[in-house]
């Protein structure tokens, strides 16, 4: 399935939009995970940490499914392929486990932060509410880098398929003498 130009624009629009927007929400994360275990003040920590399970809760799961998904239709309905490019195969298994990591990782850990804090305790590990951010904002900028670098080169699938392209109609595949 190739899609046609108007489509893949489109496309090409909301993963990039949807990516800023992880990007973005994921530096939030981070500065309001900085404030909370930083503060002298148990207001400013709760303040903290109830906004990120907000983030966490609301916005954060479906701009990384919409940035999963889109990249997976732009990379199976564009000539860049899913498997043929190692800059493409890189993406998309970084862009599954830090989604995977944001539902079984970073949301739970901002949900024990907030239960502590709620309850009157102090920020019991500053781990769960920095780690996660720290961690997907250097996957993310990653990410970025490779999307504009486009670094490797193609994969063996990739090479094989380029040179089948390149084969002219009717002329078999030469084979190497064993």
């Amino acid at each position: 399935m190739k899609l046609d130009r108007p489509a893949r624009r489109a496309t090409l629009v909301v993963h990039v939009a949807a990516s800023a927007a992880w990007l973005g929400l994921t530096l939030g994360l981070l500065c309001l995970g900085i404030t909370a275990t930083t503060t002298g003040s148990a207001a400013t920590t709760e303040a903290s940490v109830r906004a990120m399970k907000l983030f966490a809760d609301w916005p954060l799961l479906p701009v990384a499914f919409l940035t999963l998904l889109s990249g997976l239709l732009l990379s199976l309905g564009t000539p860049w392929g899913l498997a043929r490019h190692r800059w493409v195969y890189t993406k998309f298994w970084l862009t599954l486990a830090t989604t995977t990591a944001t539902v079984f990782a970073l949301r739970p850990g901002v949900n024990s932060a907030v239960a502590a804090v709620a309850a009157g305790g102090p920020l019991p590990d500053p781990g769960d509410v920095l780690f996660g951010p720290i961690v997907s904002l250097s996957a993310y900028l990653f990410m970025t880098a490779i999307s504009v670098l486009k670094p490797w080169g193609p994969t063996r699938r990739g090479r094989r398929l380029r040179d089948e392209s390149r084969t002219p109609v009717g002329a078999g595949r030469v084979r190497r003498a064993a």
